[in-house]
């Protein structure tokens, strides 16, 4: 097995595989000693698929021999959230509900990533049905921080921000509703990328908020999240909401001179810890040394994002949800009428912060409340869109801190669900617009933990994005360190 395979890219190991310096089996086999390494320390996988890897592994390896395309992703390791389904494994979303659930088929970006020669090695932990900023609230126990081992990962995708930010693979997939992955990846450390909603199909995501998901994925740098949206984006006939795989921006950025970064009061001052505010300022004044001009703009309906995504995101939710009722599919426990086994089930499989989360989307659709509460958010969440068309006038993206914290301890916010919520401050405002946003590393705390910045940018841009972020990268060292083993 090639030594220190398992700490390269996945650009790097799909090269080094199409070239024949290494077969997808010896990338694979790396990935999963360091996944035997690590995991039982961080709980980020809740199942390692070793046969269905190397299997998949081999497969490439065969194609490759017979002198076929091995694909843009050959060989490269890659985990995936518990909420994207694959053929003939359990898919269990974090939650109890689910446990016993494997599904017929593969979610659509999965499959798209395998067919590239992407490896399955395992799926990992997740907050139950994406409900949390710090994978606490999975069914099967918290992950924890690479950097830190008291910290959270972040959330709901902090498994796959985890095996990432600890070696354990150089790609993993997750879903992005509100900052599910780029609240994660600052806190871990990496890049994390939301494509514009639409450009990644849904198909086999187990829904949250159906208006606000998205697919998105985690890696080291921008230039393996580029190659993996090129991979999975286009439109997808199972999704009537997928758009075309044409990207808005095809021009390749030679330097940061000249691009007009949107630096909004409403997303960079309130609320935000000192560290993150030093960390953030120093990377701002990174990107002006390096010809970047800062414009002062506006988004005057930030203050209403939080409610407003709450609202939203918990009355889909409830709808949603609803299947989960022990009679089609699911847990299912037993009673003598319909109704009684239908609330044992639901109480038995739902954990606590769903259950809070249903009741409170229940309560924003129901009979007189409907038009108080989730007309009045949806008529936010329209002004806030109009906020951010009216910033892109005047630049080319909107740059801000993506956590207002750097990771914070286990167990600390989870009797203050306010104080939860509000992790996703500076996150949900581009989730309810849908738009492409990224996170980065930008910098450390004083005490050694990573702080992320934000990128946002117009619908469609999300290559623009990329271009930046990895513009960035190098000329700073940031996305090269990493947590002690």
């Amino acid at each position: 097995m090639t030594p220190g395979l398992a700490g390269l890219s996945a650009t790097r190991i799909a090269a080094m595989v199409r070239a024949g310096e290494v077969t997808a089996v010896e990338a694979t086999e790396a990935a999963l000693a360091r996944v035997g390494a690590a995991d039982s320390e961080l709980h980020a996988f809740l199942e390692v698929t070793r046969d269905t890897a190397l299997a998949a592994a081999r497969a490439v390896d065969e194609r490759h021999a017979r002198g076929g395309d091995p694909g843009p992703l050959a060989g490269v390791p890659m985990a995936w959230k518990d909420n994207l389904v694959l053929a003939d494994h359990v898919a269990s979303a974090g939650s109890r509900m689910l446990e016993q659930y494997r599904s017929p088929f593969t979610a659509t970006a999965l499959q798209r990533a395998l067919a590239a020669g992407a490896i399955p090695i395992g799926r990992t932990n997740m907050d139950e049905f994406g409900m949390g900023s710090s994978t606490e609230n999975s069914a099967y126990g918290p992950t924890r921080n690479p950097w830190r081992r008291d910290r959270v990962p972040g959330g709901s995708s902090g498994g796959s921000a985890a095996a990432v930010a600890a070696g354990m693979c150089p790609l993993a997939m997750g879903s992005d509703t509100g900052g599910s992955v780029r609240q994660p990846a600052s806190l871990c450390g990496v890049t994390g990328l939301k494509p514009t909603y639409g450009r990644v199909s849904r198909h086999g995501l187990i829904a949250y908020a159906s208006s606000l998901d998205c697919v998105g994925a985690f890696a080291r740098t921008a230039e393996d999240l580029a190659l993996w949206l090129s991979v999975v984006s286009g439109i997808d006939p199972a999704d009537p909401t997928s758009t075309p795989a044409e990207p808005g921006h095809t021009r390749r950025r030679q330097d940061l001179r000249g691009l007009r970064i949107g630096v909004p009061w409403e997303l960079n001052g309130p609320g935000l810890d000192d560290e993150i505010a030093r960390v953030t300022r120093e990377a701002l004044a990174t990107l002006t040394e390096l010809g970047a001009r800062v414009v002062d703009v506006a988004l005057p309906h930030v203050p209403h994002a939080v409610p407003a995504y709450y609202l939203v995101a918990t009355a889909e939710a409830s709808s949603n949800l609803a299947r989960y009722d022990g009679v089609r599919y699911g847990l299912r426990r037993g009673a003598n009428r319909c109704d009684a086994m239908i609330t044992a089930s639901r109480s038995a499989g739902f954990g606590p912060e769903v259950q809070l989360r249903i009741l409170l989307g229940t309560f924003a659709l129901s009979a007189g409340y409907q038009d108080e509460f989730y007309r009045r958010a949806n008529d936010a969440r329209a002004q806030l869109t109009a906020d951010f068309r009216a910033a892109f006038a005047q630049c080319d993206v909107v740059w801000s801190p993506t956590s207002p914290v750097p990771a914070f301890p286990i167990g600390s916010r989870t009797d203050d669900p306010l104080a939860m919520y509000l992790c996703d401050v500076l996150t949900v405002p581009a989730s309810l617009a849908g738009l492409p946003a990224l996170s980065q590393p930008c910098g450390f705390t004083r005490d050694g933990m990573p702080v992320g910045m934000q990128w946002t940018a117009p619908a469609m841009q999300d290559e623009e994005l990329l271009d930046i972020a990895r513009l960035f990268e190098s000329h700073t060292d940031h996305h090269k360190r990493s947590p002690t083993p």
